[in-house]
């Protein structure tokens, strides 16, 4: 619906590019991604407006439609905000949920299917968003993040594929490729990340922004839809 590409395409396509190559970057997934051609990459104004949601929405429909079309392993879509550069983890947190509780509700609105593989819950264990019918988990980089793997020139959510972690499952990688990032990012932080828990074990809402949460935290986000 939205096809035109924003000026700044090219610089946050290459920022983002650049910080995954990083010999440093701790996830082995995204730089798979990124050496097949399969990180995609969407520039966008500002992750506190919702002015470019429907492109950003367009684009997930898409990129689900893609996976299915072909669904191979390490496959990535990322959104990068030109700004602002200087919220906080708090006020990163709030934008992000607010951009996808307006995501969430325009693909209720456009009569997309929750993924019944996951609970719209973000209470739930089980917990994933959906957009066009495949769950996704996000990962929320920005400047000002508290851990280094999560700090990026730019505020960023990265979409990955559930389906993608449930076929790395069965194909037994998983549980290497996940002690790997998490050796990696040990390396660059000095300690593990304490939000990372498996999914099926702690709601992953608790996760996509990168800020520590105790256990008191709720998450905002509300499916809008009754077909669950």
């Amino acid at each position: 619906m939205f096809p035109w590409t924003h000026q700044a395409q090219a610089t946050l396509q290459a920022l983002l590019f650049d910080h995954v190559a990083a010999r440093d970057f701790p996830c082995v997934g995204a730089k798979a991604a990124l050496a097949r051609g399969t990180l995609d990459v969407l520039a966008c104004d500002r992750i506190d407006s919702a002015w470019d949601d429907v492109r950003i929405h367009d684009a997930l429909l898409r990129f689900a439609q893609g996976y299915r079309d072909d669904p191979g392993l390490f496959r990535s879509f990322a959104v990068i905000f030109e700004g602002p550069l200087d919220l906080d983890e708090r006020a990163f947190e709030a934008a992000l949920w607010a951009r996808v509780q307006s995501l969430s509700d325009k693909d209720r609105w456009r009569g997309q299917a929750y993924d019944s593989r996951v609970s719209p819950d973000p209470d739930s264990p089980h917990f994933s968003l959906s957009f066009g019918g495949e769950a996704f988990f996000i990962v929320g980089l920005h400047p000002h993040a508290s851990r280094p793997a999560r700090r990026f020139e730019r505020p960023a959510l990265v979409f990955n594929l559930h389906d993608q972690f449930e076929r790395l499952r069965e194909e037994g990688k998983y549980e290497g490729m996940r002690e790997k990032i998490l050796t990696r990012d040990e390396a660059l932080a000095g300690s593990r990340n304490p939000m990372l828990a498996r999914h099926g074990e702690a709601s992953e809402a608790r996760q996509y922004s990168g800020r520590v949460v105790d256990a008191d935290w709720r998450c905002p986000f509300h499916y809008a839809g009754d077909d669950r």
